[in-house]
């Protein structure tokens, strides 16, 4: 399902490198009113937070979730009930945070949710360490993919998030998503529902090489691609570890990704504060 290609027999037990196997492991679901402005709008983004992950990133800042597994097992059904809770609650969507080594669960979810009568849009939240043959499942399905961009340099992918293979494959994924739908729209109340939106999180020491993402999106995707410039990285699981990383960004680090990414042309979205 992933980049990994691990192998491992997930449907007999076995735990693949996302350190889960076959059962679906959640670890929240609620209404999420942190997200980028267009997704959590007035009344929240119905967030389900699924546990593990096929990143290992040193610095998470959701390690308890994503690399200690911490979530309760679900079934594909109760995934649906969850759903159609949380549109009935009043979610502007259905916001599945970190789904690819549980996507073909999933996609047999908004399926049936879909079936169940289930209106407002899906979100695909993501890493962005996805195989594109995996997101054409999606196809028709997925409405708005919110998606990371973490690197363009493979050593740093391999160093800190151990994924070498990180920059070829999250490109590739990137333009599939844009293949499927295109530049973000909103509703006549500024709510997401479709499109894609490219989250940049600012590492340190420019790790994140911001210059060449914004290049690649300009050139490859839209310079109309709607960007969240993030500045909220801060040192933490294993980040201390790292000299390079073991430290907030600093205010000028922050700046020169927000030029790079004027510099491409690159105008749609939000920046933060520090």
């Amino acid at each position: 399902m992933c980049p990994r290609r691990c192998g491992a027999l997930r449907t007999s037990g076995e735990i693949g490198e996302c350190r889960t196997a076959a059962e679906i492991l959640v670890s929240s679901w609620n209404l999420h009113h942190g997200e980028e402005p267009p997704l959590s709008g007035t009344r929240g983004s119905g967030t389900i937070f699924f546990a593990g992950c096929s990143l290992g990133c040193v610095y998470c800042q959701n390690y308890t979730i994503s690399q200690l597994v911490d979530g309760r097992p679900v079934t594909v059904e109760q995934v649906v009930q969850m759903m159609r809770s949380l549109e009935a609650a009043g979610a502007h969507n259905i916001n599945l945070v970190t789904p690819t080594h549980f996507a073909a669960q999933l996609l047999r979810a908004c399926i049936i949710a879909r079936r169940q009568g289930l209106t407002i849009p899906f979100v695909y939240n993501t890493s962005g360490y996805d195989l594109a043959e995996t997101l054409q499942l999606f196809d028709g399905i997925i409405d708005i993919y919110l998606a990371d961009m973490r690197y363009d340099d493979p050593e740093a992918a391999g160093e800190y998030s151990t994924a070498p293979d990180y920059p070829e494959v999250n490109k590739k994924a990137i333009a599939e998503m844009q293949r499927q739908v295109g530049v973000l729209q909103t509703d006549a109340e500024g709510i997401a529902v479709s499109g894609l939106l490219v989250r940049h999180l600012v590492l340190p020491e420019g790790l994140s090489g911001s210059a060449g993402i914004f290049d690649f999106l300009a050139k490859r995707i839209s310079r109309r691609t709607y960007i969240s410039l993030m500045s909220q990285y801060y040192p933490t699981h294993r980040a201390h570890e790292f000299a390079k990383i073991g430290r907030r960004i600093t205010e000028k680090e922050y700046q020169e990704a927000r030029q790079a990414m004027e510099a491409a042309g690159m105008t749609n979205g939000w920046i933060q504060g520090g």
